[in-house]
């Protein structure tokens, strides 16, 4: 089984949204389409869809028809949704709402597995199609921290070897990036997985306010004892996470310790 995945990014203006021409060409689809008039969202969906690919062309399907699929009938809808509810209608529902309008609109010999919506380039919404009334929220946080990528029970020798640089007495910085992801079928009410002052509420009080700026062989319990690799520091921050999300689960915790290097942790 083979899965691709087409972004399409869009603003959404309040004035004209309902009288989208289909028929102009296309200026800047990089910046997004329609490209933005005046203070307007910029948002973004992908669309992933799954199955084999043709044997004779190598394409899962042609991404023209996904553009087609999301601009005909998601980009509409959101922007009619957004001006009958106005700009604080939560991301869940508008998710969910323009889910229900493409899920079986899937290009020929293809389905559609996953919809996501970025909000922010930190924050994004997605529905998958196995638990479709489960939206999961990830969000991005940062903390500064030192560390010292030693084993007590191993030589320095041994220590040197294996960590390098990384194995510096004084220790070393990094600002790490972490992505917390929650699930959960959004409330009746606030249409909200989890509300997001709260999420972030939570994280901060949690982790972040304990590992940032902190050296966190010294200066952290939790690290004392423990090396405090990316994949330990993810694992630990699960922890600090774990039944502290409710009513959503906690679905996965990403640690980026550089630009090119993450470890992520679930239970799932």
């Amino acid at each position: 089984m083979i899965r691709v995945t087409r972004e399409v990014r869009f603003s959404v203006d309040r004035d004209w949204a309902g009288h989208l021409d289909f028929s102009a060409p296309i200026t800047n689809s990089w910046g997004g389409w329609p490209s933005a008039v005046g203070l307007v969202p910029f948002l973004c969906l992908r669309a992933t869809v799954a199955g084999e690919p043709d044997p004779r062309t190598g394409y899962l399907c042609n991404i023209k028809r996904l553009d087609e699929m999301l601009r005909r009938h998601a980009i509409p809808h959101a922007a009619e949704a957004l001006r009958r509810c106005g700009w604080r209608l939560s991301a869940e529902r508008l998710l969910r709402d323009v889910w229900e309008q493409v899920a079986e609109r899937s290009p020929s010999g293809v389905t559609l597995v996953e919809l996501e919506l970025l909000c922010t380039p930190y924050l994004r919404y997605a529905i998958k199609r196995e638990e479709p009334n489960m939206v999961l929220l990830t969000q991005q946080f940062e903390f500064s921290a030192a560390h010292r990528l030693h084993c007590a029970e191993l030589s320095d020798e041994d220590n040197r070897e294996i960590f390098g640089k990384c194995n510096n007495p004084n220790g070393h910085g990094h600002n790490y990036l972490v992505e917390v992801s929650v699930a959960g079928v959004p409330d009746e009410r606030t249409g909200a997985v989890l509300p997001l002052p709260r999420f972030e509420q939570i994280v901060k009080e949690r982790v972040i306010d304990l590992l940032d700026h902190k050296h966190l062989n010294v200066d952290t319990a939790e690290f004392r004892a423990l090396n405090p690799s990316v994949e330990n520091i993810a694992r630990v921050i699960w922890g600090m996470l774990r039944g502290h999300v409710a009513p959503a689960r906690l679905a996965l915790v990403r640690v980026w310790e550089t630009p090119k290097t993450y470890a992520e942790y679930s239970e799932t």
